[in-house]
């Protein structure tokens, strides 16, 4: 599925607990400058006309007429009908709000909503990490082709979606890949998410730290304390991106166990992944065992971290080797080793969603 030549128009929107951006693609492309307006979150009427505006100022710049809106929003939400719940960082919405059918109302167009982890795997899965990896194992000369697509993002939540065969894996109540609900490894009467986002980054390295700060550590500071660049406790600084990749990396075993595909990361954190990517990967390949203290591997396949080079060239060779079939003369190629790779987005995250927005939207359309 390639929407890269289609040339019908879709309007979006990234819609923050600040701001909300509006926008339009077309063929995979951003075809109009950014429409920004402030969210007024704390204010049902105004939060909805702004909405609306930012759409009406979107089509009124385009050449051609947008054939759907298509975009992200937080939930909890009946994404399916376009009614937007409960939402923590956007008050005004309490009781219910049916979004998606007013904006039908208003631009006589199809809405389609969902949340930005979906979306972000999506995009992902249609033209960024799986379809790059499926071309290098290729170029590789390995006939291993990957389908299922699980996409987390980590930022001030811990998000994912799942995609398999090219399909967005919503669930029977659109509540499927809420991953932010996994139990805590490290703490196991909390949920995941506590561990495994930007407060919980902040909340071990000032836990652990020695030094005096007078400012309010940013994910980024604390990176650039671990890496040298930046005067603080570092020792600290590792432990909290250590903390969270254990936590990201046992929810991610128990979730990739019922996937088996690869795995692709997002999200603002995701910049510190050489903090953090080879600790998560070895979480996937750690041992459980049995009551009797048997060793089994956590997962029945490898996983291995493909932004290291010399990792990804053994994940494309794998084992591969020729066995003959018993009371012939035939001998068939096996490849014994069962695997999984895990990286980091191609397309930034931001740009993944709306990809998969627009792709989302195309799908529904031809399905009709």
């Amino acid at each position: 599925m390639n929407y890269s030549q289609d040339n019908r128009i879709v309007m979006t929107l990234d819609a923050g607990g600040t701001n909300f951006v509006f926008s339009a693609i077309q063929g995979n492309e951003e075809i109009v400058d950014p429409i920004r307006m402030p969210s007024d979150a704390d204010n049902l009427e105004k939060c909805l006309n702004n909405i609306v505006n930012g759409f009406a100022e979107v089509k009124n710049v385009l050449k051609n007429k947008p054939v759907a809106i298509s975009f992200a929003f937080p939930g909890p939400a009946d994404y399916a009908n376009g009614i937007i719940g409960d939402l923590g960082n956007l008050p005004s919405f309490r009781g219910g709000v049916a979004l998606g059918p007013m904006l039908e109302e208003k631009f006589n167009i199809p809405v389609f909503i969902n949340n930005d982890g979906d979306l972000f795997a999506y995009g992902e899965a249609i033209a960024g990490f799986l379809p790059e990896i499926n071309y290098r194992l290729l170029q590789a000369g390995s006939e291993k082709q990957y389908r299922n697509l699980l996409g987390i993002t980590l930022g001030t939540g811990f998000g994912a979606g799942i995609v398999s065969n090219n399909e967005l894996f919503l669930g029977d109540n659109g509540a499927a890949a809420e991953i932010w609900l996994m139990r805590n490894k490290l703490y196991p009467q909390c949920f995941a998410e506590e561990g495994a986002s930007i407060r919980a980054v902040r909340r071990v390295y000032m836990q652990h730290s020695t030094h005096n700060h007078t400012e309010v550590l940013t994910p980024k500071d604390i990176y650039d304390i671990a890496t040298g660049a930046k005067m603080g406790d570092r020792a600290a600084a590792i432990r909290a991106f250590s903390e969270m990749a254990e936590v990201v990396g046992d929810a991610l075993a128990n979730a990739i166990t019922l996937i088996d595909g690869l795995i692709v990361i997002g999200g603002g954190l995701a910049g510190a992944a050489s903090l953090f990517l080879p600790t998560l990967v070895d979480e996937l390949n750690k041992t459980i065992f049995s009551l009797e203290g048997h060793p089994v591997p956590r997962l029945e396949v490898k996983s291995f971290n493909l932004e290291n080079d010399e990792e990804f060239q053994i994940f494309a060779r794998g084992e591969v080797k020729q066995i003959k079939v018993p009371g012939t003369n035939r001998s068939i190629t096996y490849d014994p080793m069962k695997r999984i790779g895990v990286g980091l987005s191609r397309l930034g995250t931001s740009k993944a969603i709306a990809l998969g927005a627009y792709a989302f939207a195309l799908r529904k359309l031809d399905s009709y």
